[in-house]
């Protein structure tokens, strides 16, 4: 490797670490203001303020506000999906292979994850997002239970459209209650939705047919 090219790749890597600073700070800066002021109060300008950054430099890692946002709900989902997956093994570990019970762990966990971050989880629940926020976010609570809900079925099997809708509705309910909780009223409650979650079953549609005919 030639000298030149050495510090090219070492200016690339400090430019990029740079990057990657200053996209954090400016994501942390949106998480405090978007909480402060909401999602549609705040300004680009207070975002760059706070984060000690330029109105260039955010557009250069963002789109503008609305793309902060969607960033920081990413991250909060992928904390979530973590906390639920780990849940899950930990739970299977442990010897369960009860399927309800499985589905109680990752719904348990998830709303625990709600309440550990309850002012984020309040940004993303509180209706004050970007345009089409509360619709994308219902889809993405629906494939999150669609992942769990699989835990009952057989890979073969059809998805049960009625479980899907019951569990992410409640869930959706149950993540706007206990954010607005105390700590030990919102643990109660969660303990409540999961352990009645973790009751239901899928419909058995063959013999349902078959009682009918």
């Amino acid at each position: 490797m030639t000298v030149d090219k050495a510090e090219t790749e070492r200016k690339a890597e400090r430019g990029s670490a740079r990057g990657a600073a200053t996209r954090s700070a400016l994501l942390e800066a949106a998480a405090h203001v978007f909480r402060t002021v909401g999602f549609s109060k705040a300004g680009v300008s207070e975002v760059v303020q706070q984060a000690g950054a330029s109105v260039g430099s955010l557009y250069h890692h963002f789109g503008g506000k609305a793309d902060l946002f969607l960033a920081l709900y990413e991250e909060f989902q992928q904390r979530q999906q973590e906390r639920t997956h780990t849940a899950v093994t930990r739970a299977r570990a442990e010897g369960e292979t009860d399927p309800t019970r499985l589905m109680y762990a990752a719904a348990r966990a998830y709303l625990d994850g709600c309440i550990e971050e309850r002012d984020t989880t309040r940004l993303f629940f509180s209706g004050d997002g970007p345009p089409g926020f509360d619709s994308q976010l219902r889809v993405r609570l629906r494939e999150w239970t669609d992942r769990n809900v699989a835990l009952f079925r057989k890979a073969d099997e059809p998805v049960d459209e009625a479980l899907l809708m019951v569990v992410s509705g409640a869930m959706l309910l149950a993540v706007s209650e206990v954010v607005h909780r105390p700590d030990e009223d919102a643990r109660r409650l969660a303990d409540d939705v999961t352990e009645l979650l973790s009751d239901l079953r899928p419909r058995r549609r063959a013999e349902g047919r078959g009682a009918e005919g």
